[in-house]
């Protein structure tokens, strides 16, 4: 049993109102963690410490932050292992895919590190005798709201280029995998980070993460959840007219034409269905494939879906653990019967995994559904789960107007060896992120973001660093010429 505080202000504080709250492992449903239960009293106290925080850490040099956050992530590289099995203890992902997961968060706080460092201003024309500049300065205190799936990845990427920046920052992780973050936050300590720059309040939506939302000080908002989450605190977030970035999720669409390499991409696609159980933005939901090779694809990929090793997932051998708790279990089977309902078809899987120990877990088959029309539940809907659809088409206007029949557009695949084929379709989708011949590639340097209804704003790269300052413009009389308005003195027109 792990016990966790709110992080405010440099230390680890119980909640105002005692409360607290448990953590459950999905894999067998055994309490891992008892967290301090954060509430509006707490969310106010944190950004209080945040504010004054930010009095002197929005003026560090930017060679100071760059030493810090290196530190952070030569601390995360040090803490690594301990890292990734509390990730798979709360999540229920398999061990094997948080270590790989823990390995990249260092990755990105360098890269951010390096941006401090060298981030310019601009110099602008401007007409007369005058120099005008601009200065790219820090937001203040931001609310940073993350979700369950991918705890720490998911909040690098937006903690690391918030602090690059000169931001102050209040964390909510979700209340179903709080406990990497408070970890996370003690090595900000330790690698000598001011108090108050990092602060977590473990909670819920609607009381901590409400208050977050609606804050007055509170310059940001990023969240990564629902889109029903991100509507209230974007409605939140306006109230003092703050800046907010959304990332709300997607409906993957994998475009797989007649030419592609069938093993590569039944291999890509079970890759993208499988990984983190489904339970990814851009999980390949939506299998597009062309009618020639449409039987002989669904059987490949069926086959290595059936071979997937189910198990413990701090077994390095385990490839598939439970979904991430009783909410998303049930969801996930009802949306599996709706599919049967609605007449598509079941190859492999469609059950929940009884057989003991799983019986004791959250454990879903991974699962893969033919002769699915784009009309139906699970193909429009974003399940969640290890499910993944096979819609057959016969042209490739037909797969795009397929993949783009959608209110998401977040990512999005296409395997064929035709080199303007793939560039061609990539164009014509209406997604944030393309693949090709591939699939969850991610990279610090690469904006993260979709259009339509998965996104506002951009997750890391340089537009993510950008969308945590705010621009100060600065213009320079180069003349001592004297200027009276009202006077009649000279002046320049």
């Amino acid at each position: 049993m792990k016990t966790c505080g709110l992080w405010i202000n440099g230390s680890e504080v119980a909640a105002a109102a005692g409360a607290t709250f448990e953590v459950e492992n999905p894999a067998n449903k055994q309490v891992i963690a008892r967290v301090a239960e954060g509430r509006a009293e707490d969310v106010d106290a944190a950004v209080a410490a945040a504010r004054k925080a930010f009095e002197t850490w929005g003026r560090t040099s930017a060679t100071e932050r760059f030493h810090l956050l290196c530190n952070v992530a030569a601390l995360i590289t040090k803490n690594a292992d301990e890292l990734a099995r509390w990730e798979t203890l709360a999540t229920g992902r398999p061990i094997r895919e948080m270590a790989a997961q823990v390995a990249r968060l260092s990755d990105f706080f360098e890269y951010f590190a390096a941006t401090a460092r060298v981030a310019e201003g601009e110099v602008t024309p401007f007409a007369g005798p005058y120099l005008n500049y601009t200065r790219h300065v820090p937001l203040g205190v931001v609310g940073l709201i993350t979700p369950w799936n991918h705890p720490l990845l998911i909040l690098t990427k937006k903690l690391a280029p918030a602090l690059a920046a000169g931001n102050t920052v209040v964390i909510k992780p979700s209340e179903l995998t709080p406990t990497t973050t408070i970890d996370l936050a003690r090595l900000f300590k330790e690698a000598g980070f001011p108090d108050g720059v990092v602060n977590v309040v473990p909670g819920f939506g609607p009381t901590a993460g409400r208050r977050l939302a609606s804050h007055p000080v509170v310059q940001k908002v990023d969240l990564t959840g629902g889109g029903e989450s991100g509507a209230l605190v974007g409605s939140q977030a306006a109230g003092h007219i703050a800046a907010v970035s959304l990332e709300l999720g997607g409906n993957t669409p994998i475009l797989v034409f007649e030419d592609a390499d069938l093993n590569e991409a039944a291999a890509g696609a079970a890759f993208a269905a499988y990984i983190a159980a489904g339970q990814s933005c851009v999980a390949g939901a939506r299998l597009i494939v062309h009618e020639r090779v449409h039987d002989a694809f669904a059987a490949e990929l069926a086959r290595r879906a059936s071979l997937i090793r189910v198990g413990d997932p701090l077994d390095p051998d385990t490839q598939l653990g439970p979904v991430a708790s009783c909410k998303q279990f049930d969801r996930v089977l009802a949306y599996i019967q709706r599919g049967v309902e609605e007449g598509a078809r079941i190859l492999t899987g469609g059950q929940a995994v009884t057989t003991p120990p799983f019986d004791r877990g959250y454990h879903i088959a991974p699962t893969v559904f033919v002769d699915v029309r784009p009309t139906m539940t699970i193909a429009h809907e974003e399940i969640f789960g290890p499910v993944t659809t096979i819609t057959k088409v016969s042209s490739e206007a037909e797969a795009i107007a397929v993949a783009n029949d959608s209110r998401y557009g977040l990512g999005a695949a296409i395997w064929t060896r035709d080199v303007a084929r793939a560039h061609r379709v990539a164009h014509a989708l209406e997604s944030g992120v393309v693949w090709i011949n591939d699939h969850h590639r991610i990279d610090p340097a690469m904006p993260w973001g979709g259009f339509k209804e998965s996104s506002i704003g951009r997750e890391v790269g340089l537009q993510a660093y950008r969308a945590y300052t705010q621009t100060q413009t600065v213009v320079v009389k180069l003349t001592n010429e004297p200027f009276d308005w009202y006077g009649g003195g000279s002046r320049y027109s």
